[in-house]
């Protein structure tokens, strides 16, 4: 059985930071491409950044140079750095899997809150 598990959210200030963490049981993420997608309140869900099986990236515009995408060695683990937050980057922040065979798989998500 795959599960996708998220933690590291919280409550943040703006201009805080936050590191997010995706660990996988029953798949390697390292046969997959992994995004962080967010889905604010009366809003649709929306890739924030996503990391591929060739170590590329892509980001969202409105998080560019502010979130990093990144994994460990072992690609047991998919961070999602997040600095520099804004009030907008409040959301339920959810962790995806998928590959041309399998997937995709879906975390249950962990919420973010950037308020003073």
């Amino acid at each position: 059985q795959v599960q996708l598990v998220e933690s590291g959210g919280g409550l943040v200030q703006p201009g805080g930071s936050l590191r997010l963490s995706c660990a996988a049981s029953g798949i390697d993420f390292s046969f997959f491409t992994v995004g962080w997608y967010r889905q604010a309140p009366g809003k649709q869900r929306e890739l924030v950044a996503e990391i591929t099986i060739s170590d590329s990236t892509n980001y969202a515009d409105s998080v560019k140079g502010r979130f990093t995408i990144s994994t460990d060695n072992a690609w047991n683990t998919v961070y999602l750095q997040m600095n520099t937050l804004k009030p907008d980057d409040t959301a339920v922040y959810y962790c995806n899997a998928v590959n041309r065979r399998n997937g995709p798989y879906w975390g249950q998500g962990t919420q973010v809150t950037v308020s003073s």
